[in-house]
């Protein structure tokens, strides 16, 4: 019998030697059509629009329900990740609302008078969909995972501030995944990575600002800029 319980110990031991090498954390990434925007440092000689980011919120039953503080954190980030990409596209010129006070008061220390230039269009958007889930599994014997996946979508429109007019609308989508690899409970072992949330929504709002200038230079829409 304990010749026995010595072999398996053996075995088990063994097995862990062999298999401590290849524990690893494995990170990937995936959009619906594009990694990142593409028109991002390509030249551009058509019309620049002058664009105001109206309202953008959270739609997403996620940090929105009855036990939320009514603080829109995801809306508040996907705006902010949505003014980068949407200035380094280089299709708009983008006008600061949200500083205006801050703008005013350094105006009149510098004894500036202000010009404040009106925008052609103004864009407002949403999250839609957001989420995130573990997918756990067992890989033979001594080795487990876990997927930590987190998907989100976000829907753009632009409205013309003459006519009121919705010129054109889309939608980005975006999936992201971390998984972890371990022996037997040994190797790596990582709680939910937070910056999940800013992966998705990054490659989600790539996806929609693509074809937001897809539709730009396609002529799916325009306004008329001053």
């Amino acid at each position: 019998m304990k010749s026995v319980q010595a072999v398996q110990h053996s075995i088990v031991v063994a097995a862990l030697m062999l298999s401590m090498g290849a524990c690893s954390a494995t990170e990937s990434n995936r959009t619906i059509e594009a990694s990142s925007v593409r028109s991002s440092g390509t030249r551009y000689s058509g019309v620049k629009h002058r664009l105001v980011i109206g309202e953008f919120t959270n739609r997403s039953p996620y940090m929105s329900g009855i036990f939320s503080d009514n603080t829109d954190r995801l809306g508040a980030q996907a705006r902010n990740i949505l003014m980068t990409h949407l200035s380094q596209s280089g299709r708009f010129v983008l006008m600061d609302r949200d500083n205006m006070g801050n703008l005013a008061v350094e105006a009149n220390y510098s004894g500036k008078t202000q010009n404040i230039t009106g925008g052609d269009i103004v864009l407002t958007g949403a999250v839609t969909e957001f989420g995130r889930r573990e997918v756990g599994r067992q890989d033979f014997i001594f080795h487990r995972s876990r997927t930590q996946v987190a998907y989100a979508k976000v829907t753009l429109s632009i409205v013309d501030v003459g006519t009121s007019q919705v010129q054109y609308s889309c939608q980005g989508a975006g999936e992201f995944e971390l998984t972890d690899r371990g022996v037997l409970g040994y190797g790596s072992t990582a709680g939910y990575d937070a910056t999940l949330a800013d992966k998705v929504l990054n490659l989600a709002m790539i996806e929609a600002i693509n074809r937001l200038v897809e539709g730009l230079e396609d002529g799916a829409w325009t306004t008329v800029a001053e």
